[in-house]
């Protein structure tokens, strides 16, 4: 006959609770804070690329329309952190005579993509392909310090209650 033993484990909840508190603040606040600040990079170095194409004469700006925006739509789908680098009313197709500084500049794409008779000028594609690794130590070390900072929040939080 085999004995049994039987334990139990008290104040899990608590740490199961801080576990979550952690993992929900490193997630949404610092994940995102983090791919926010590598993103950035890459932003960046799509505007320089953009001014390096820019037309002076024109008055129009690839490099004023670069954005960098929030991805919610993604965020909802899967859960997952996102942030879009792009040129704002890149999809407008309109031909008018507007040169002011934020118009629209649909020919972004010509110059990044390139036509038949004229060849590409890639500035958004290079931007992340030159940049990867930069973007992706930025995210790593402020994800760190995201990770450290909730830690020490959660420990502070444990001595204290």
């Amino acid at each position: 006959m085999a004995d049994t033993i039987e334990f139990s484990l008290i104040g899990l909840d608590s740490l199961l609770g801080k576990l979550d508190s952690v993992k929900q603040d490193v997630k949404f606040k610092g994940g995102r804070f983090a791919l926010r600040k590598a993103a950035q990079l890459i932003a960046a170095k799509a505007k320089e690329g953009a001014q390096r194409v820019d037309d002076q004469a024109t008055g129009r700006s690839i490099a004023d329309n670069i954005a960098l925006r929030w991805n919610g739509r993604q965020f909802k789908r899967t859960g997952d952190l996102g942030f879009r680098i792009g040129v704002r009313h890149g999809a407008v197709l309109d031909r008018g005579g507007d040169t002011s500084t934020n118009a629209p500049t649909p020919h972004w794409r010509l110059l990044e993509f390139g036509t038949e008779k004229m060849q590409a000028q890639p500035f958004m594609r290079s931007a992340l392909a030159d940049n990867i690794s930069a973007a992706t130590g930025i995210f790593v070390s402020e994800y760190e310090k995201a990770i450290d900072r909730a830690i020490k929040r959660a420990a502070k939080k444990a001595a204290q209650g």
